[in-house]
């Protein structure tokens, strides 16, 4: 007899069978190859029925699989709306939003956005709460937070909405006595060889932006692992490697054992500020509004974050 199977798992099942691709539905999952092939192998273990047909060149539904696909869409969806619904009975009192950020919030943000909040939705509550690189949501997955202050990219698997709100160029940060410290900026090719501070695996494709591998020949070498941007830059003054960043936190970050300068041949970095797509509260999207408004260039603030 089957197990029960897990939202979860047919997740990962629809992802695949409509990229018909490991490799492409774990990069738009946001999770290693290997493992999304062992979840696919426990569900098909679980069924009893081989659900794809793989060889080294394709990867094709079996009939079993084709089955399976709309009443597996069907319940995602399904769950989707119950999700939603459970959510916005618990927050329909709540009156405390919560906006997160992976790194420092540039000057300007929070009095901009507290000020519009108390003059549009009186008796609420903000705060600001910073996240781990590890999660490439900025909190928006697990609901620890209500509206994010991200850099793209983010999961485009339908959950999240968002608007662009800033594109500055990405620098790089290097120890004070690093060989290209005086250079007046840098061109990628010189940072072929250098050791690099990554963010976690689990970031997925943020940690592969911020490593330049977008635009790179071959990949970047890592030397160490940050959570946040200020272990970033602890090990890039300790001289364990050089790290990427926006344009702005180079000036944000500023440390006397960093030294950060313009790099030629990568493209820039979008800056966005996103929500659950779900997520249909008014206050969600005062706060919104108001951060875009902060972030295009308000006369008081900065849209330095990164």
């Amino acid at each position: 007899m089957a197990m029960d199977v897990h939202v979860r798992d047919l997740r990962y099942f629809v992802a695949v069978a409509e990229e018909l691709s490991f490799t492409r539905a774990a990069h738009r999952l946001f999770i290693a190859q290997p493992s999304l092939s062992k979840q696919i192998r426990r569900l098909e273990t679980s069924l009893q029925a081989a659900l794809f047909e793989r060889d080294h060149r394709a990867v094709a539904l079996t009939a079993a699989g084709a089955a399976l696909l709309p009443q597996a869409q069907r319940i995602i969806e399904q769950w989707a709306v119950a999700q939603s619904a459970v959510f916005n009975a618990v927050t329909a009192r709540r009156t405390t939003l919560t906006v997160g950020f992976h790194t420092r919030i540039g000057r300007g943000l929070i009095p901009h956005v507290t000020a519009g909040m108390a003059k549009l939705l009186p008796g609420w509550k903000l705060l600001f709460r910073q996240v781990p690189w590890s999660d490439p949501t900025v909190g928006l997955a697990s609901g620890e937070v209500d509206v994010a202050v991200a850099w793209l990219p983010i999961p485009d698997d339908g959950e999240y909405s968002w608007k662009v709100v800033a594109t500055e160029e990405r620098w790089v940060a290097l120890p004070a006595g690093h060989r290209l410290a005086l250079r007046t900026v840098v061109p990628l090719d010189e940072l072929a060889d250098e050791p690099f501070i990554a963010l976690p695996r689990t970031a997925g494709p943020l940690r592969e932006f911020w490593l330049g591998n977008d635009q790179r020949p071959a990949p970047a070498r890592i030397a160490a692992e940050a959570e946040t941007a200020e272990e970033s830059l602890e090990a890039v003054g300790s001289g364990l490697g050089v790290a990427l960043l926006s344009a702005g936190n180079a000036e944000i970050y500023q440390r006397d054992d960093v030294v950060c300068r313009p790099v030629t041949g990568l493209g820039p970095c979008e800056l966005t500020v996103a929500w659950r797509a779900r997520d249909d509260r008014r206050a969600v999207h005062v706060v919104v509004e108001a951060c875009t408004r902060c972030l295009c260039g308000g006369p008081d603030t900065t849209s330095s974050f990164g």
